[in-house]
């Protein structure tokens, strides 16, 4: 069976011009019967554009982000100029990022708000505008605005950013989703739904291809991090 790869290489022979947009034309188009690579290749595509986009936010392309890029994207060495193809042109490309989540949410989301695979997108995101040591005000505002399009709720996205952004320490009760006047045991349901949600069996099962387990990886450890601060807290008092 080919692999992503494969497709997104066909993705690419197949746009009529260098724009972005007939990438995306010809992953709805040419693999209409065929929903799970379909979704697959949808992710990969707006991980490689968003990300791209997202770069230049700030004005500037570091090296420190191109390397988050490829960290986050594992991709075969054999299909290195195929990927890069694809970041040159969504660099490139005179549409807007907003248009471009706006097909992508189109394309990847299941009409459900907090869709898991479009959170999937923005945590690769976060960890890419981390990647020179700080988010910058201007990669903040692209993450959120990419998350409106997404149709994410602003306490999702919150949670999202503390599990990235602890300039004073990670506060492990915003990671979790929870308050410090919670229970232990309401804490401790609402830790077993997050781990459920988001180990990294759960991101194949719903079409993230097998590369970006780095996502799923970094998240569990994050949540298991907040987790285990509070119990220890709790049993302290």
């Amino acid at each position: 069976m080919p692999s992503i790869w494969d497709r997104l290489v066909s993705m690419v022979a197949a746009a009529a011009s260098n724009a972005l947009s007939s990438v995306v034309e010809a992953v709805r188009t040419l693999l209409e019967g065929d929903p799970e690579t379909r979704r697959q290749v949808a992710f990969s595509v707006a991980m490689i554009a968003l990300s791209a986009k997202m770069a230049k936010a700030d004005g500037v392309v570091t090296v420190a982000e191109v390397d988050a890029f490829r960290d986050v994207f594992k991709f075969p060495a054999d299909q290195a100029a195929n990927v890069a193809r694809l970041y040159n042109l969504a660099r490139q490309d005179v549409a807007g990022y907003e248009a471009y989540a706006e097909k992508m949410a189109a394309l990847c989301v299941s009409c459900e708000n907090n869709c898991p695979i479009l959170e999937d997108i923005i945590d690769g995101l976060f960890h890419i505008a981390k990647a020179d040591g700080l988010i910058h005000e201007k990669e903040m505002a692209f993450l959120l605005r990419v998350a409106e399009i997404f149709g994410m709720a602003d306490e999702r996205f919150e949670q999202i950013t503390a599990r990235h952004t602890h300039v004073d320490g990670r506060d492990p009760y915003k990671v979790l989703g929870v308050s410090p006047e919670d229970d232990f045991p309401t804490i401790r349901k609402r830790y077993r739904v997050l781990a459920s949600e988001h180990h990294p069996d759960r991101l194949m099962a719903r079409g993230v291809p097998a590369e970006f387990q780095r996502i799923a990886n970094d998240r569990m450890a994050v949540l298991n991090a907040a987790y285990a601060e509070i119990e220890k807290e709790r049993l302290a008092a």
